[in-house]
């Protein structure tokens, strides 16, 4: 499997099936990551991601754009819970074919922007 592969699939089912799975399956022992609301480790992200999916267990995620360069893979997502919409940025670097680290952002989607393109 591919980085971009991976990384589309690591996404997918921690929003979507289950943050445990996606850990266990494709993140490296020695991931970090830089989401400011969090402790930097695995397991306090894994945590929080697992009480997000009972607090929103039907949200829907769906990847918009990937681009890659060497082993960094950045993710355009659309992210949808409850009323809430939300355009999201994950990139992760990557060790061995598995996410050694990943930074995100995001940005909720106004319904009465006026941009008419779209966040999409």
């Amino acid at each position: 499997m591919s980085n971009k592969e991976a990384a589309i699939k690591f996404l997918e089912t921690c929003a979507l099936q289950s943050p445990v799975e996606a850990f266990a399956k494709y993140t490296n022992p020695n991931f970090k990551h830089h989401n400011q609301y969090f402790k930097g480790d695995a397991k306090s992200l894994m945590d929080a991601m697992v009480a997000a999916d009972k607090e929103a267990p039907n949200k829907s995620f769906r990847v918009k754009q990937v681009f890659e360069t060497g082993d960094r893979i950045a993710l355009y997502s659309h992210v949808v819970k409850e009323k809430m919409e939300i355009a999201v940025v994950h990139m992760l670097r990557f060790e061995n074919g598995k996410v050694s680290e990943m930074w995100d952002v995001g940005q909720i989607m106004e319904k009465d922007s006026p941009n008419e393109n779209g966040m999409f």
